[in-house]
């Protein structure tokens, strides 16, 4: 992690060396992932789906590398200026899919908006201005000096200004991020990426075609088609690439891992991942969630470690914090705390012996094995008698629900993008503030206004032994109050067809970078 902090210390970063010239964009490849992308509007929600669309057909600033590194996209170098200022410098003569050039002006377009976006001016909180020098040069300034610069600069894939400015014949502003609507920006697209949208028909089908002005001349892929088809059900998205139906499937289950290692036509990746599954408890909606002792005691009651055995089959690491190893805020002492007694100890101090009754949601297709986790901790809970009414969803309509807070506990997965620990905190346990975003994905309601602040503190530490010892404690204090209950970090498993050449385009973020996809 300290390799990932330090990557722009220094006084300048240049993009990374080029690749070999790219073959003929000639391939089609078929794609089932378990859903597909909810809108076409990079900024209207902050998801892992959304992020995966972004690569494809938006180019980033600058992304991350295997190692957690940094490589330029759009940015062709940066420097930095001072304690508070990074400066870029574009790539010229790159279009968008209008046929539109990229200039700062976008850039800064792009930055506006990310800031009043709801899902993600919490990341842009930090960043007090874009400053334009020229056509092709602009500054991001920080308010206070900010150890995650770059991390954050991942985020900022820009947008066509010109496309997505005025008004539509219905008089609806293009730029308007719609919430789960129906905007101009979550129908229609132009990116900078590989990509284009030829087609797409909600929870059917997309289609993608290669864009033939892409700038990146020396990306090696060499794929010109890519039809996506959602594929909630594993075993059905599993056969269809065992039966070469498809060529690419995301995500494996654990169940079909053998499977598909056993199969001569199929190639398989896996990775550790860091995306943390939970479950948040609404102390706005239930009474006895406010007391820290039935909030113990739920974690007492919860087996992660027989969550990961049993319905992960190992593929999963149980977690006691949100924060995986590698990560500044990682705190080793923390470990699960499955004690039923314990539990039911607990229930009786705090005056709930006898139960209560509440309600749970969790998608049943966005998670691996989701609803069957949901499932399980019903069951856990039952144990301290706390009877669960559980309500399992598509993830399509989960998220409605979810931003509404409509259940007492509810799932959610996340990975840090920032690849750093307090993201994780600012989205999921800050005090929520609808103005300045923090705690949006924050369905406990839980606050902590000082662990809030020591929070901020560490996100202008720049002594990163320090910034850590700060992360940790959060942890801990976390871990104390039961503010939530981790269940485990999810791995991540992918499978093609033996001449699908994924693993050079698969990272730990689950982004895969596929115009470099290279088929055989």
């Amino acid at each position: 992690m300290k390799k990932l902090l330090t990557a722009f210390v220094g006084s300048m970063a240049l993009a990374s060396a080029p690749m070999a010239m790219s073959a003929e964009a000639n391939k089609e490849l078929k794609m089932a992932y378990d859903a597909d992308p909810v809108t076409l509007d990079i900024h209207e929600q902050l998801s892992g789906g959304m992020l995966q669309l972004s690569h494809m057909t938006f180019d980033p600033l600058v992304r991350w590398t295997k190692d957690l590194g940094f490589e330029g996209r759009l940015a062709e170098s940066w420097e930095r200026v001072d304690e508070n200022t990074m400066r870029f410098k574009l790539r010229e003569g790159v279009k968008f899919h209008s046929g539109n050039e990229l200039t700062t002006k976008d850039v800064q377009f792009t930055f506006d908006r990310l800031k009043k976006s709801q899902d993600f001016k919490a990341i842009f909180k930090p960043f007090s201005e874009l400053k334009v020098i020229d056509d092709y040069t602009f500054e991001l300034i920080t308010s206070e000096p900010y150890p995650l610069l770059l991390n954050t600069a991942t985020y900022i894939f820009p947008m066509d200004s010109e496309f997505y400015s005025g008004k539509t014949d219905g008089g609806q502003e293009k730029d308007a991020i719609v919430k789960h609507g129906n905007s101009f920006a979550s129908n229609n697209m132009s990116g900078t990426g590989p990509f284009t949208v030829a087609s797409r028909q909600q929870g059917v089908r997309v289609e993608f075609e290669r864009f033939d002005d892409y700038w990146d001349t020396e990306s090696p892929g060499n794929v010109g088609k890519i039809v996506l088809t959602p594929i909630k059900e594993n075993n059905t998205r599993v056969s269809a690439l065992l039966s070469g139906g498809v060529d690419f499937v995301a995500p494996v289950p654990p169940t079909d891992l053998e499977r598909i290692r056993n199969d001569k036509n199929s190639e398989l990746v896996t990775m550790s991942g860091t995306r943390i599954i939970l479950f948040h408890m609404n102390q706005e909606r239930v009474e006895a969630f406010k007391n820290p002792k039935v909030r113990q005691a739920i974690a007492h009651a919860i087996n992660q470690e027989g969550i990961a055995a049993k319905i992960m089959k190992g593929f999963a690491t149980p977690a006691a914090q949100m924060s995986p190893e590698g990560y500044q805020g990682h705190n080793a002492s923390l470990e699960p705390r499955f004690d039923v007694a314990k539990a039911q100890e607990l229930m009786k101090e705090a005056g709930y012996e006898d139960g209560f009754t509440i309600t749970m949601m969790a998608p049943n297709n966005r998670y691996v094995n989701d609803a069957k986790i949901a499932q399980a901790v019903a069951a856990m809970l039952a144990r301290i008698n706390i009877t669960v009414d559980l309500k399992t969803l598509p993830k399509a309509q989960y998220w409605p629900e979810y931003d509404n807070r409509a259940a007492d506990m509810m799932m959610i997965g996340w990975h840090a993008d920032t690849e750093d620990s307090a993201n994780f905190f600012e989205f999921l346990t800050f005090c929520p503030d609808a103005d300045s975003g923090s705690g949006q994905y924050n369905a406990g309601n839980y606050c902590n206004a000082e662990l809030d602040a020591l929070v901020d503190k560490a996100n202008v530490e720049t002594d990163l032994d320090k910034r850590a010892a700060m992360l940790q404690e959060v942890e801990q204090r976390l871990y104390d109050e039961a503010a939530f209950i981790p269940l485990h970090w999810q791995d991540l498993a992918w499978a093609s067809k033996k001449n699908v050449q994924i693993e050079p385009i698969l990272n730990v973020m689950n982004f895969p970078y596929m115009g470099d996809l290279v088929v055989e």
